[in-house]
């Protein structure tokens, strides 16, 4: 018995704290609520970029796999494709494959031009395969980080000044490949729209169905419909969060953003639909140039989601995967910049789409990077929703 505790307390030592709870790459209810993202799902290098054309990103056995022979290049620079000015970062790494190298380096950058924010070197653990957890939180233009090996601390940096709309990118040189997992980020500097008590801030669309009123909990409940209720305020870019559920089966709803002022339900669309089709449905995912805004292709796509599906870009794309379920709370977050949109839902990412159609007023004619207000869906006469923790981090110019 002795040494059966005796093991038990070295392999509590081999995780940080957080991760005591968690399987590799998924997140506990707990940080789900508390708006954590996965930025690598365990299975597929989906929302994932780099700086050269090749095979220098793939997931394989629960890792995301980054670098390795890299055909004549010195270096990739592999990231996450989500940018943002305030977040919490952890994620656990070993390197597969080394050289003389001693190190990789973690950068913080937006474009490859200004590649010297935050510039951290990663040290090589002694054995292959040994892993190490790293924790980084950038806020208010610093960055702080901690280096744990074998469940202790071994290593930390204060990080100087830094820009805006930065996202964590992996300088790998030539031979090394590197393995990640639990790569997950929390937004932060986050403010809320709600305030559980009354719609300030909001606003009803006139002459239309939907009953907006808030619940003894404290929670905004949309029901019947159709209707629209709109933010006083308006974003072009920004990361919004909120808690959302269904009262019923197949509901339909949306979250929609950068909204004509004054018009109804006139936006982008982040689709609230849980239900699964009977059998696979066929979108159409158009394709654009991003230089000319000409189509390029039109792609056929099979998906088992019902209307697009929770998290989609109505219209657009179809999510993933179906991640929410009726009658049970769901996160949702949305992310905007520019062109680029992305979604999570329980912080399993099920979208990531670049408008490059060409510029257009309307939303539904082509791309707006304009402001406009958040609004919140009543479809028909069985939607029956509830909303709550709803907040929203903005990303630029206001």
């Amino acid at each position: 018995m002795r040494h059966l505790l005796a093991a038990l307390f070295v392999l509590s030592l081999a995780v940080p704290v957080w991760a005591e709870d968690a399987k590799p790459n998924t997140l506990t209810p707990k940080e789900i609520a508390e708006g954590w993202i996965l930025l690598f799902d365990g299975e597929t290098n989906f929302g994932w970029r780099a700086n050269e054309k090749g095979d220098y990103i793939k997931a394989g056995k629960g890792s995301l796999l980054l670098g390795g022979h890299l055909d004549g290049h010195q270096r990739i620079f592999a990231f996450p494709i989500v940018e943002l000015n305030n977040f919490e970062l952890r994620f656990d790494y070993s390197v597969v494959k080394g050289n003389d190298w001693k190190s990789f380096t973690l950068l913080f950058g937006s474009v490859f031009s200004s590649l010297t924010h935050g510039r951290t070197r990663l040290p090589i653990p002694d054995k292959d395969d040994e892993w190490q957890s790293v924790h980084f939180t950038l806020n208010n233009k610093k960055y702080t980080g901690s280096l744990y090996s074998k469940g202790k601390e071994s290593q930390k940096w204060w990080g100087g000044t830094v820009g805006e709309h930065l996202r964590p990118v992996f300088d790998i040189k030539e031979g090394i490949q590197v393995a990640l997992r639990n790569v997950k980020l929390k937004p932060l500097a986050t403010k809320p729209l709600f305030n559980g008590k009354d719609l300030t801030g909001w606003k009803e669309f006139p002459g239309r169905k939907s009953k907006f009123s808030i619940t003894k909990e404290g929670w905004l409940s949309v029901k019947n419909g159709n209707g629209d209720l709109q933010t006083t305020g308006q974003w072009a870019d920004f990361v919004l969060q909120l808690e959302c559920r269904t009262n019923g089966d197949n509901l339909n709803s949306g979250v929609f953003f950068r909204c004509i002022p004054g018009e109804y339900q006139n936006g982008y669309e982040a689709q609230i639909h849980n239900g699964h089709a009977k059998k696979p449905k066929t979108y159409t995912v158009e394709e654009y140039d991003p230089k000319t805004h000409k189509v390029l292709t039109k792609k056929k796509v099979e998906n088992w989601s019902s209307d697009f599906g929770t998290g989609s870009i109505y219209r657009r794309v179809p999510a993933r995967r179906a991640v929410a379920k009726d009658r049970e709370w769901f996160t949702m977050t949305i992310f905007a910049r520019g062109r680029h949109f992305a979604t999570w839902v329980n912080g399993i990412q099920v979208a990531d789409w670049i408008d490059n159609r060409p510029d257009n007023e309307n939303p539904r004619n082509g791309c707006r990077l304009k402001k406009g207000a958040i609004s919140l869906q009543g479809h028909d006469p069985t939607t029956d929703l509830n909303f709550r923790n709803i907040r929203i981090a903005n990303l630029g110019a206001q």
